[in-house]
């Protein structure tokens, strides 16, 4: 969930169960969540076969059209809302405004598609649509000012627990490319220049880095193109690599580390090196006020796992390796993406696995996806109430982004 900065303008990230000591909230049970509940159960009750369409159809980034016409069909039958499909020239793009006409803060939901069954991306929507929809609905029929805009995200993961107060990782995608001269690898390989020597030179001297590495550092890579039979030297090769820090100066600093190995692979054999930059996200910085008003809402709709109330503890388990587009938006805005748990299967595999595709499916995901979805109605409705807590939120925005 976003707030934007002015009254003019117009996650999620599914990991284990935590196993760290919980405590209950010692605030009350928040006046409007009964509203909230009875709202949002009855829109979830309509949205689940949504949220088995999206998830029983994968698609790939940019490429999600049954996802897209879903949602935003979905959305068109909502009273009220504003949907403008294919937003942003982009196909699979969507986003979705309910305006009460009067003036009053804006609260934004991000509504991520992609092919990420393995990470819950249909959880994601789920949480997200379900909690706009509710969000406009208390507004209306509480006469509450202001304006809900819901973004249909496409290609989350292509180029989002005090589950509050999570911060997701920077991030940098880079194609990489040696260019060698052909030769015979028997008869004459003195006249050939191996690019894929250059690469793997370049993925080894990446993996020794590691030793140096910091915690939250990571470089991850794979070879798309070996070069094509094993008599030959190798004239091309390349591969895709995917660096990550806490937080985007990190970044900065580690990419540096990173060209040097790619240059010594070039070096040492001779090879032309070529790095194309491709989609990068910001770290996700979370607002810890919106963190804070989040927790009794969590805490009372989560009937196992309680929100421990520490600051410095949150901050310390809560910065997470994933990476999101919702990094990029905490910059813009203050910005709130929690996490939550789903019941793994028999193996307890995490994200990115098959037995995490088939858990993201249950019914009680859903269930867990909607309770998240609940929350961050409470706290857009907390904000939308309050203009001291908007100033708190922005004024806590404001010093995050000092350096």
């Amino acid at each position: 969930m976003d707030i934007t900065m002015n009254d003019e303008d117009d996650g999620y990230v599914i990991v284990s169960k935590p196993t760290w000591p919980s405590s209950p909230s010692i605030e009350p049970r928040p006046r409007l969540l009964d509203t909230i509940c009875r709202i949002s159960d009855h829109i979830a009750e309509a949205f689940w076969p949504v949220n088995l369409r999206i998830h029983d159809h994968p698609e790939l980034g940019y490429e999600e059209f049954i996802a897209h016409e879903a949602l935003t069909t979905f959305m068109s039958s909502q009273q009220g809302w504003k949907v403008t499909p294919s937003a942003y020239g982009l196909k699979t793009a969507w986003i979705a405004v309910y305006d009460t006409g009067r003036k009053g803060a804006v609260v934004s939901f991000n509504a991520e598609m992609g092919m990420g069954h393995a990470c819950g991306h249909n959880l994601i929507a789920s949480a997200s649509v379900i909690g706009a929809v509710t969000a406009a609905k208390v507004m209306e029929e509480m006469e509450i000012p202001g304006k809900v805009v819901l973004l249909g995200t496409p290609a989350e993961e292509g180029i989002v627990a005090d589950a509050a107060r999570t911060s997701t990782t920077a991030y940098e995608q880079l194609k990489v490319e040696y260019h060698g001269r052909a030769a015979h690898a028997a008869v004459n390989p003195w006249l050939g220049i191996n690019a894929l020597d250059a690469l793997i030179s370049a993925y080894n001297s990446i993996s020794l880095l590691r030793q140096q590495f910091m915690p939250g550092d990571i470089v991850q890579g794979h070879i798309t193109d070996g070069g094509l039979k094993p008599n030959i030297i190798h004239a091309y090769a390349s591969g895709s690599f995917v660096i990550r820090a806490t937080t985007q100066s990190r970044l900065d600093e580690l990419r540096e580390k990173v060209y040097a190995c790619f240059t010594a692979g070039a070096t040492a054999t001779g090879a032309r090196l070529v790095v194309t930059r491709g989609g990068a996200y910001k770290d996700h910085i979370a607002n810890e006020v919106l963190a804070q008003r989040y927790a009794p809402y969590f805490n009372a709709l989560e009937p196992d796992f309680k929100i421990l109330e520490n600051a410095d503890l949150d901050r310390a388990r809560g910065v997470s390796p994933a990476s999101s587009d919702q990094g990029d938006i905490s910059h813009a805005m203050p910005s709130l993406s929690p996490w939550f748990y789903i019941h793994p299967g028999p193996k307890g595999q995490g994200p990115h696995n098959p037995e995490f595709a088939d858990a993201a499916r249950k019914k009680d995901a859903y269930n867990r996806a909607v309770r998240v979805g609940k929350g961050l109605v409470g706290v857009a409705l907390d904000v939308l109430q309050s203009p001291d807590l908007l100033e708190r939120v922005k004024r806590a925005w404001q010093e995050s982004m000092k350096p």
